[in-house]
């Protein structure tokens, strides 16, 4: 089946590929081992002039770059445009501080010397998500060939104009040739792939399933793995939040990327005393957006990514309703060209609200326990903050949460309760690479970014002289 690249915001295809397989998938894998024996010895100083270099590539044609990941997947180009930038500074920040990272640490024994040194693994297989479709890659690009890896990008399908991109951008900025190749495969052939001796590890991004079926294959082979799967973030507003800011950023929080994030805001639960007053400003807010031309400089959502996603999402938004969700807004697929959805805001019924609910009470709230891919926002109404951090912790996800409080005590109670890999107190959850980021629970494990991330994929390696 042919990897194809089509405008979501008009279903225009753009460009067809032909996977690859046999002997030119065997010699690009081939050529990943051989380049690693010769790369991990390369000079530190060579890799940061290199990561440096590409950081300029991204400053300098920003615009192109954009322009590309918008006409994939169909993000705002002003989104695009920041996407493009932040990657530069994450390659900007690991050349800077790699020397640093990648140091002996030195541990006081009775022996004469005892350190540690990290040390490259290997070949690493990166399976990498549409929806942020340069930063997912560069998150893990950057550390790992800074820390003397290489890296096979098996991208999403729909992007694949874009996974070519990178490559190009890496050996433009001097990489040498099979340090980061890219490899047009479906889905289908990753598990080829990964189960190919010369792969050291696994990184992926997306969602649970394909999680597990990568981490079931990893741990039987006995390979290094992390997953940074969906999200279900809960957005929690209380009596002593500043509401008018709290507001402003939940419409973003829920929107970003056109709601397809996973660690965009989806569940907000606020106080009883405040919810109605919460309600009709968000409400608002998210009436407000304009959705259309994502090439457009006023457009705030634009198409999602693919019909089918577009489908789901507006099956999950009528099985809300049949389980007794109130409406306030939206709930519709936009008609004519494009996979535009109407941002929509949700009020949660009682028995979603229920702290032990029965089994049947369960099952038939299933629906507002996934995770929402697009501009829906789902309310919740808490009684007391013993029942804010119930409703928070009730999902099978545990990637990031934020907490919207003036109250001290709270917001305590909030970073020790919440069951999250981030939590973020009266601010968006975000990604930054001075900082670790991933999930607990059905969000996966490992971490990417900081010197955590870069050392995923390295060997720890004790030293002792006597």
């Amino acid at each position: 089946m042919a990897i194809q690249s089509i405008n979501p915001a008009n279903g225009e295809l753009l460009r067809s590929f032909a996977p690859l397989t046999g002997d030119t998938l065997q010699r690009k894998i081939d050529l990943a081992a051989k380049t690693f024996l010769a790369y991990r010895q390369t000079p530190l100083e060579h890799r940061t002039l290199w990561m440096r270099k590409m950081a300029a590539i991204l400053e300098h044609e920003r615009d192109e770059f954009a322009s590309l990941m918008t006409a994939e997947m169909g993000k705002p180009f002003k989104a695009a445009q920041q996407e493009v930038a932040k990657c530069a500074v994450a390659c900007r920040y690991y050349a800077e501080n790699a020397a640093r990272m990648l140091a002996d640490q030195p541990v006081a024994t009775e022996a004469a010397s005892s350190f540690t040194r990290p040390q490259p693994l290997g070949v690493v297989l990166a399976v990498m998500p549409w929806n942020f479709p340069f930063w997912q890659v560069f998150r893990f690009l950057a550390p790992a060939l800074m820390a003397g890896n290489v890296g096979l990008l098996k991208h999403a399908s729909n992007v694949p104009q874009t996974a070519l991109e990178i490559e190009a951008i890496v050996r433009r900025a001097g990489f040498p040739r099979g340090v980061f190749q890219t490899l047009l495969i479906g889905s289908s052939q990753v598990e080829e792939v990964l189960g190919h001796p010369a792969i050291a590890a696994v990184t992926l991004t997306g969602s649970d399933d394909a999680g597990r079926a990568v981490a079931a294959q990893a741990g039987y082979l006995i390979k290094k793995s992390v997953l940074e799967l969906g999200g279900s973030d809960p957005f929690i507003v209380m009596p002593s939040a500043d509401i008018a800011a709290a507001v402003k950023t939940a419409v973003r929080a829920r929107c970003i990327n056109n709601g397809q994030s996973c660690i965009a805001a989806k569940r907000f639960i606020v106080a009883d005393e405040i919810f109605d007053d919460f309600a009709q400003r968000f409400t608002d807010g998210m009436d407000r957006l304009i959705v259309g031309n994502p090439m457009s400089e006023d457009t705030d959502v634009g198409p999602l990514a693919t019909p089918a996603i577009m489908d789901e999402l507006h099956a999950q938004v009528q099985r809300s309703l049949q389980a007794g969700a109130t409406l306030l807004t939206g709930g519709e697929k936009l008609m004519g060209k494009g996979n535009y959805y109407e941002p929509t805001v949700l009020v949660a019924p009682p028995a979603a609200l229920v702290q032990q609910p029965s089994a049947e009470d369960r099952a038939a709230t299933a629906v507002f326990r996934e995770e929402m891919f697009g501009p829906v926002a789902v309310l919740y109404r808490a009684a007391n903050i013993e029942h804010a951090l119930a409703l928070a912790n009730d999902s099978s996800f545990g990637l990031g949460a934020a907490a919207w409080t003036r109250d001290p005590g709270e917001q305590q109670r909030f970073i020790q309760e919440l069951e999250a890999g981030s939590v973020f107190i009266n601010a968006m959850v975000a990604s930054d690479p001075r900082l670790p980021f991933g999930g607990i629970k059905n969000s996966g494990y490992g971490r990417e970014l900081s010197s955590v991330g870069m050392l995923e994929f390295m060997n720890l390696k004790t030293i002792v002289v006597a």
